[in-house]
């Protein structure tokens, strides 16, 4: 028997969300990666319990912050960081940005494997790095790495920093021991830093386990830096809690310097509370919901396949991110993606801005009650069936 109520539909609108306040009014947003569940119980019990007491002045990191990090990764991800390991941030996007300051100067190459996250190329080109993609093949529906070309990309002297995705976003793939511990030892023969960012971590399917980079070898703890936080999972990201896992006490000494010197490192004064309560008390409610959103993937494929079957599906393994192959529809994404906005009222994200290589794809988010998601891809099929095509497509 569940015990959490998912299906259960909450208004948004007015609160200052993300998600819903910049979809236009009467459109179905499912685009950002931000969930529609509150949270789980611990946690906003935590956060009332802390806001009744009424002052709100500086915060310091007790011992059971670190405590929260220590126990969640080993026993559900079997790996033991040491309390000096961890540093406090405000977010994953935050130590992202500082890495890049600190660890790399202007003009040298930030190595990204495409599709990935849309902000990886504001960190990097909003502090004047240079982007340098290493595009992940795609063939039949499955995406792998081009070892020859990351090895190539990495050997540049220019090269100095590698942003990892693991899991993958927005293609929902698990990188395995075997392809971490391959990429750490290509980055370590080539003296790349590796920032693994592994926010989506606790969102892996029902079943499925990710393996952290620390995890894959000596190697890869060594030149790694990893970005772990309750914020995707939890739906916490308004909260801007997060914490960066470092071995190295040389690299670790740059980042604690890096996230200080941006004044990134202090928490506001529920960001530690609701990191214990998530970590300390949450992992049932995670469980039920990692469920849910499996069956919400699993209906999302069904639905689509019945309906649009010239679309592709991409598998995923973990987030609760959809990759949609669109390329039988068009080679323009934004102007597919506008269009379904516009005429038909549901709101997804273009692939274009996950790299070139998602110029025909839509990113589906599925973190909603199903009654939510059902309406939305209604007009989802709607739209993409009625879609006259574009000049994308056409021979050249």
């Amino acid at each position: 028997m569940k015990k959490y109520d998912f299906d259960q539909v909450i208004d948004r609108r007015g609160t200052g969300s993300l998600k819903w306040d910049e979809a236009p009014e009467g459109v179905i947003p499912l685009w950002v990666a931000d969930m529609d569940f509150p949270t789980a119980p611990s946690v906003r019990e935590a956060i009332s319990e802390r806001a009744a007491h009424g002052i709100f002045g500086y915060s310091i990191l007790p011992d059971a912050w670190a405590d929260a990090y220590i126990g969640w990764w080993r026993d559900r991800h079997h790996i033991d960081y040491a309390r000096e390991e961890l540093i406090f941030c405000t977010g994953v996007v935050p130590a992202i940005s500082s890495a890049v300051r600190k660890l790399t100067t202007p003009a040298e190459n930030i190595l990204i494997q495409t599709p990935v996250y849309n902000i990886f190329y504001n960190s990097i080109l909003n502090n004047g790095r240079r982007v340098l993609e290493s595009p992940l093949i795609y063939e039949d529906g499955e995406y792998a790495i081009d070892w020859e070309d990351l090895e190539r990309k990495l050997a540049d002297p220019q090269t100095s920093l590698m942003i990892l995705c693991n899991p993958h976003n927005p293609i929902g793939k698990i990188w395995d021991k075997e392809t971490l511990a391959r990429i750490g030892e290509l980055a370590a023969r080539h003296g790349v830093t590796v920032l693994s960012d592994e926010i989506h971590c606790d969102l892996c399917d029902p079943g499925r386990e990710y393996v952290p980079f620390f995890a894959a070898s000596e190697t890869c703890r060594q030149i790694g830096v990893t970005c772990i936080a309750p914020t995707k999972c939890f739906n916490l990201a308004g909260i801007q809690t997060a914490a960066v896992a470092v071995k190295d006490r040389f690299l670790r000494h740059k980042m604690w310097r890096a996230l200080n010197t941006d004044e990134v490192a202090e928490p506001n004064a529920f960001a530690v509370s609701a990191a214990i309560a998530a970590f300390g008390q949450g992992g049932e409610w995670l469980d039920e919901l990692r469920g849910y959103l499996a069956e919400n993937k699993a209906f999302v494929r069904s639905y689509l396949k019945d309906r649009c079957p010239t679309l592709t599906v991409v598998p995923s393994e973990a987030t609760y991110l959809l990759w949609l192959d669109c390329s039988a529809l068009t080679g323009d994404s934004r102007k597919l993606a506008g269009y379904l906005t516009e005429k038909h009222g549901v709101f997804l994200s273009d692939g274009a801005q996950y790299g070139e290589a998602g110029r025909s794809f839509l990113r589906l988010n599925t973190a909603c009650p199903r009654k939510t998601l059902e309406m939305g891809l209604a007009r989802l099929a709607e739209g993409l069936l009625a879609y006259p095509g574009d000049e994308s497509l056409l021979p050249r």
